[in-house]
């Protein structure tokens, strides 16, 4: 296949390119600064040479967008917000200049799209849906995705989950906290977690390309999301760490400020369950995080 992956560079890109190429495929990154071949330059807002990448590729996967691991202040806010509006709306008008037009496209979400919360399992046909700056990014990022419609071109939102790998994400953070011996529960750990080991994430989207009865939005997690104070507790056995500090909310919030995030990436409960998937017989080889942490460390 040829793949164009918009916004390749990092952690997600890096591993589906790898991926893909070792069975064969043609993979294409779209970025900002190019640097190796097969490498294109974008900038995430106007139409360029890069356009007639899109021509007779069969995969497009759109992961643009600022990292959401900052301050929301009103600066970071409209970055986050813009940069994936407009590369979603660039790409559209890339797509409709193409005379054979991609045959899907997978655009990023989020599964940060749901409520907190601590009971409700949420699927992509039950999950409730909120109203705040996290949720109210992925509301307008999927909207403007399906704003427009080709019958040549199946659409699907990935409403992933944390993604645990070696090479990037939250993982080696983790790891890092829990081996200082601060890897207790955050505030009072009864948030849930849902989570995918990036060999199942890669697996996923390969999958979803190759079911062609597959559209719209899909929660790209594995299923059995666990608490806070749960996968703490594996992640300090794993790594053979006797011991783990808690770490109460207001001094979450106060070490927030200095590392330049928000306490809404630890605290906020993603309790997501992939039915789509499940219920059309996609096979997890790390269903459960006592499988994939044995894998990563």
């Amino acid at each position: 296949m040829k793949i164009i992956i918009a916004g390749g560079t990092g952690f997600l890109g890096e591993n589906l390119k790898e991926y893909f190429r070792t069975k064969g495929n043609q993979v294409y990154i779209l970025t900002r600064k190019p640097k190796h071949e097969h490498e294109i330059y974008w900038d995430a807002t106007h139409i360029g040479e890069w356009s007639h990448k899109l021509e007779s590729c069969d995969v497009l996967i759109n992961l643009t967008g600022k990292s959401v691991d900052c301050r929301y202040n009103d600066k970071n806010k409209k970055e986050i917000y813009s940069s994936r509006i407009e590369s979603t709306r660039v790409l559209h008008k890339a797509v409709d200049q193409c005379i054979d037009k991609p045959k899907i496209w997978l655009n990023a979400s989020s599964a940060t799209i749901y409520v907190h919360s601590e009971k409700n399992l949420n699927t992509e046909e039950n999950g409730v849906i909120g109203d705040d700056f996290s949720m109210n990014i992925c509301k307008s990022w999927e909207k403007e995705f399906f704003a427009v419609h080709h019958d040549e071109i199946r659409k699907v939102a990935l409403r992933t989950s944390i993604v645990m790998g070696k090479n990037g994400g939250a993982f080696p953070k983790l790891c890092q906290v829990t081996k200082l011996g601060l890897g207790g529960r955050q505030g009072r750990g009864n948030q849930h977690v849902s989570w995918i080991h990036i060999e199942d994430f890669c697996r996923a989207i390969e999958w979803t390309i190759h079911h062609e009865y597959i559209s719209g939005c899909v929660n790209v997690t594995a299923p059995q999301p666990l608490t806070n104070e749960e996968l703490m507790k594996k992640l300090r056995k794993r790594l053979r760490i006797p011991f783990g500090i808690n770490s109460p909310v207001w001094q979450l919030e106060l070490a927030s400020v200095f590392l330049n995030t928000e306490t809404e990436l630890l605290l906020k409960s993603r309790n997501v369950y992939p039915e789509i998937l499940m219920k059309n017989g996609f096979q997890f080889l790390y269903p459960d995080i006592d499988s994939a942490l044995q894998k990563l460390i």
